[in-house]
């Protein structure tokens, strides 16, 4: 063993290394590191573990480890559910870019080419370039550029009231996932009465559209169809999707000289009368078999008061119960509503029979230009001048409905109604298997863009009295009336339908935009169910009254105080209210 390979041990600071002075000897000199060097010694990286240990143990340390693994599993999931797994908020990101891009690209181009060979009035809604590009955006300088008042404009320097309105941010709580309402720039009354185009829309290619009258009064075949709609044979549904420039199509009222009259779902002679009258707008809605409680607009303005009727339409047995409560008199009106009593309904199911109203008002009232329907259990808040500029006139679409707030797709929708008890299980998985098989229905996709969902949430429908929007609800009702009253599942399959045969679509905004116009109550039966509010009852302070044939123990034990009460750390205090009490009891 040699001293100098006992020399060459390292340390943590430097090595040694041998170096031969002039005499010929080889000196041992320690050479320093460099400080990179330093930083990267493993000696120095081992001591970290070993003070972990030390201070928690192996064990713990293992568990710590294991803790900090599930975390970081548990927020990268929630980040990639929250970023893919809604479809929709991707989709609206994608027709935001592509709308962006289209208002500020070949702006002059687009001006000139599409605004300049138009002759109408109005140009034909929903064309190919507009199609499903409607968003709570800026509204683009084409729209912009239009005089709504029925005219082109001359230049599109002329801005919209809403141009500079956006979304606010996200809310920071995603805690909070259920459905809310949202922002929504409303023009003023006055400038959405202005608004109002002074002509019809183009309904395209479909021009003259009349209705089946005494025709398929029987069935003959086992499925589908009942004495008010008719009973139509499976070729006559799917000829009735081969739009035409005339067409005949069976939607309800087969019966009878006229709707509502003889034909199931029958009107009084007065009320026959006031349903011929013309009006530029109206806004309905109805309760059967007293479903709900009926409720009253607000933030209705004088001209819309003035011009604008609201009708309700009710059953018999609503009615009577309307009268008993002195809800209706016999001027027939509760607040702004004018109420329409319906006689010998159709239907045994009080929601099926709502669905007369609600998809068939153009043959209720032949003579109207807008409608607004609501569901009983909404509150409209916005004047109704407001919601047609807003959803209709400004985006130039001619039907118009809120999407669902969480479901775009069919099948979703129908697993959801099966496990809600809407409907007999058997029923819906028919009627989806017959879209699916019958008429080629899919799961949504985004191969579907620009449309962006397929369920509705079909409480509020806004729409142009045209023919192509009256055969599409002629349409809409005659699957109800086939299959299930879950209007949900029939309604993607009639638009696609039709859309595959004409130019136009359906405008089908956000549902907390739809939120943000009408307010939703509870149906009656789960209000008459609630239990009643806990009774606040305030705790009242009896005195204490003292008599003199008490003896001083049971005078100290009456005034004993209670556990939270303060106490007086003084003796001479303690003394001094005995001193007083007993006085008290003497005199």
């Amino acid at each position: 063993m040699t001293g100098v390979s006992l020399g060459l041990r390292t340390s943590s600071n430097g090595s040694l290394q041998l170096i031969q002075n002039g005499n010929g000897l080889q000196v041992p000199v320690l050479v320093r590191r460099s400080s990179k060097a330093l930083l990267y010694n493993p000696k120095e990286k081992e001591r970290g573990c070993p003070y972990i240990c030390r201070h928690l143990g192996r064990g713990r340390v293992a568990m710590l480890l294991m803790l900090l693994f599930a975390l970081f599993i548990f927020v990268f999931g929630c980040f990639t559910l929250y970023k893919g797994g809604n479809i929709t908020s991707e989709i609206e990101n994608t027709r935001s870019r592509a709308f962006s891009s289209y208002d500020f690209l070949g702006l002059d181009e687009a001006i000139g080419t599409k605004l300049k060979d138009s002759s109408s009035t109005r140009k034909t809604p929903l064309t190919s370039e507009y199609k499903s590009t409607f968003r709570d955006h800026p509204v683009s300088h084409i729209q912009s550029s239009y005089d709504l008042k029925g005219k082109i404009g001359s230049s599109f320097t002329v801005g919209h009231y809403c141009d500079h309105f956006a979304y606010p941010p996200p809310l920071a709580d995603r805690r909070r996932t259920g459905p809310r309402p949202c922002p929504v720039c409303y023009m003023p009354v006055e400038k959405a009465i202005d608004s109002m185009p002074s002509s019809p829309s183009e309904s395209p290619i479909l021009h003259t559209l009349t209705y089946a009258h005494n025709e398929n009064m029987f069935p003959t075949e086992p499925e589908g169809g009942s004495d008010f709609g008719g009973y139509p044979t499976m070729e006559e549904r799917d000829a009735s999707f081969d739009i035409k420039e005339t067409m005949k199509v069976h939607c309800g009222f087969v019966k009878g000289s006229r709707p509502g009259r003889l034909t199931g779902f029958d009107f009084d002679e007065e009320d026959l009368l006031e349903l011929d009258q013309y009006h530029d707008i109206i806004v309905a809605s109805a309760i059967f078999g007293n479903y709900d409680v009926i409720q009253q607009p607000r933030n209705i303005s004088i001209e819309a008061r003035r011009t604008i009727p609201f009708y309700m339409f009710i059953d018999e047995e609503t009615e009577m119960y309307m009268r008993n409560a002195s809800i209706l008199d016999s001027s027939r009106r509760v607040g702004l509503w004018r109420i329409i009593v319906v006689r010998n309904i159709p239907y045994a199911d009080s929601r099926r029979n709502g669905k007369i109203p609600k998809l068939l008002l153009h043959r209720i009232f032949p003579n109207i230009r807008y409608s607004i329907w609501i569901d009983g259990k909404l509150q409209l808040v916005v004047d109704p001048y407001q919601v047609l500029e807003r959803f209709l006139w400004r985006p130039n679409a001619t039907f118009a409905i809120s999407r669902h707030y969480r479901r775009f797709d069919v099948f979703v929708e129908a697993e959801a109604n099966k496990v809600a008890g809407k409907y007999e299980n058997a029923s819906i998985d028919r009627q989806v298997q017959f879209y699916q098989y019958h008429d080629g229905l899919t799961h949504y996709s985004r191969a579907k863009l620009p449309i962006t969902s397929d369920v509705p949430e079909g409480c509020v429908i806004i729409r142009e009295h045209i023919p192509i929007t009256n055969l599409f609800t002629c349409l809409w009702f005659n699957e109800v009336d086939r299959f299930t009253s879950r209007d949900q599942l029939s309604f993607s399959t009639v638009r696609d339908k039709i859309m595959a045969k004409v130019d136009w679509s359906i405008n089908m905004f956000l549902d907390c935009e739809r939120r943000n116009f009408v307010i939703q109550a509870y149906h009656r039966d789960v209000l008459e169910n609630m239990p009643p509010p806990p009774v606040i009852v305030s705790r009242v302070i009896r005195p204490v009254s003292y008599t003199t044939n008490k003896s001083s123990s049971l005078l100290k034990k009456t005034l004993r105080r209670g556990r939270g009460d303060r106490r007086s750390g003084s003796r001479r205090h303690r003394k001094v209210v005995d001193n007083f009490l007993m006085n008290q009891i003497l005199v």
